[in-house]
């Protein structure tokens, strides 16, 4: 287990190093003037613009530019924006928001929609199992800002049961009814997916041996078929997480939640590269990490994967 860590994530560099480059390249590399509209209709006095090219290293080619930017993060330093503000702080007052965020919509996401699957793979083609098919096919046929416009407006203003908006600093409890909403679409693809794959777990030959053998039907769904079928569901769980944080820049912005999403969206909005950039390149390190942390999962859902 551990050489195979440790070359999951010596593999992990050269990932890191080739989206990095990528997403610098199209945010800087690209830009015939970094300077329109910083200073509004007017161009910016040449001492700013001579402030900011020194600071930003951007009389450098691009390749030296990214090399720098690397050498930055290597120290927590995410750069600074034009209006002088610290990428780190920002980032560091807005993650915890959006960790919660999205920790509340996987805990939705996993509970739910692996209760809904198990219950309507086992039931088999009844009422249980229709009526689960047509909400999830409901819930995907929505866009997720479409449901959170209808569950604020609904629930928020016309039966004012909930906050239409949440705290500056929002507990999780706060953020109940935005996770719902943000994790209600992977919530149904989790259903489906769990569901499926009860299905044909339940054919399998090791299931028809462990049924022969007397097992309980406890026993054999838990251990069994359900372990097994796990394993797609907490793979698309995993990724799923990283496409939640970068994800929820639109429920973030129904429910005025200060978190990641709004920093991309303020950052696109004022055109504070270097923002987007320090975002993106956090959510980058957070693909990578999850997916480790998922593959070393494999080994405990199934005992026949080992890891040399």
């Amino acid at each position: 287990m551990g050489r195979y860590t440790l070359r999951r994530l010596l593999q992990a560099i050269p990932v890191f190093l080739g989206t990095t480059l990528i997403i610098y390249y199209l945010v800087w590399g690209l830009s015939n003037d970094p300077f329109a509209g910083k200073c509004g209709q007017r161009a910016c006095p040449q001492s700013y613009v001579d402030l900011m090219t020194a600071r930003l290293n951007l009389d450098d080619p691009v390749i030296v530019q990214w090399l720098k930017y690397l050498g930055g993060l290597l120290t927590g330093d995410f750069g600074r924006t034009f209006s002088g503000n610290e990428v780190s702080d920002l980032i560091a007052n807005a993650a915890p928001i959006s960790f919660r965020l999205a920790a509340v919509a996987v805990v939705f996401e996993a509970v739910i929609g692996i209760l809904a699957g198990v219950v309507s793979g086992l039931r088999g083609r009844g009422f249980v199992d229709s009526l689960i098919l047509v909400s999830t096919l409901f819930l995907i046929s929505l866009p997720v800002f479409v449901t959170g416009l209808v569950v604020k407006q609904v629930f928020g203003v016309e039966l004012d049961v909930i906050r239409t908006s949440v705290p500056t600093d929002p507990t999780a409890i706060d953020l109940l009814v935005p996770g719902l909403v943000l994790g209600s679409l992977s919530m149904a693809f989790v259903a489906r997916l769990t569901r499926t794959s009860m299905m044909e777990n339940a054919r399998a030959d090791f299931v028809r041996t462990a049924v022969a053998k007397g097992l309980s039907r406890r026993r054999v769904v838990v251990a069994h078929i359900l372990r097994n079928s796990l394993l797609p569901v907490v793979t698309f769980i995993g990724v799923d997480l990283g496409a939640l944080m970068g994800g929820a820049v639109v429920t973030e912005g129904v429910f005025n939640i200060r978190g990641l999403g709004g920093l991309i969206f303020t950052g696109i909005q004022r055109q504070e590269e270097t923002q987007v950039v320090g975002v993106v390149v956090l959510l980058v390190i957070i693909y990578l990490v999850v997916n480790l942390v998922v593959d070393l999962l494999y080994a405990v859902l199934d005992p026949r994967i080992r890891y040399d």
